[in-house]
């Protein structure tokens, strides 16, 4: 039995998506959204993902696209491509659904689901969080979510570095 067909489903296009939310929503399920670039995928991804995917039923993640990635962090980024990084997110059991997106928030896609809960790290304030005017207008829930301490891909980075030069 191969589970690659699995997770290469929950790998959508903003059309597909659309569809799905709308079938979510009509059965009562609480679409989540998070987003992220998830470049090298480490244990604060893996348990930060894990605490959203608890704030409802279906949990969707906007992943930046290549290009998007490159403008926010730099040419040498990203370092795994986004097919990679949109396949090991699928395969954690707590994502329902990843969907690129080009630009460098997620901005209209957040207006285009309209999810019931939009979550992003403790680092953020609320009202600083792309989508937070969207979701007041109809009173979907902003959430923050604590970081894992010492488990980010610029801290990766650091000691890759750090092992480099020694």
């Amino acid at each position: 039995m191969t589970h690659i067909p699995d997770i290469k489903a929950k790998i959508l296009s903003a059309r597909t998506l659309i569809s799905k939310v709308n079938y979510w929503k009509d059965n009562n399920k609480t679409i989540v959204f998070t987003n992220g670039c998830f470049d090298i995928l480490h244990r604060g991804h893996v348990e930060y993902l894990s605490k959203a995917a608890n704030c409802g039923d279906v949990l969707i993640i906007g992943l930046n696209s290549d290009a998007s990635v490159k403008r926010i962090k730099g040419n040498n980024r990203p370092i795994n491509d986004q097919n990679a990084r949109a396949v090991l997110l699928a395969a954690l059991a707590c994502v329902d659904a990843v969907v690129y997106f080009e630009e460098d928030t997620p901005y209209n896609l957040i207006n285009l689901i309209k999810p019931h809960v939009l979550i992003k790290g403790k680092d953020y304030k609320a009202k600083d969080i792309v989508g937070y005017d969207i979701l007041k207008k109809y009173k979907g829930k902003i959430k923050t979510i604590k970081l894992v301490e010492g488990y980010s891909t610029t801290a990766i980075e650091k000691k890759i570095q750090k092992n480099i030069q020694n």
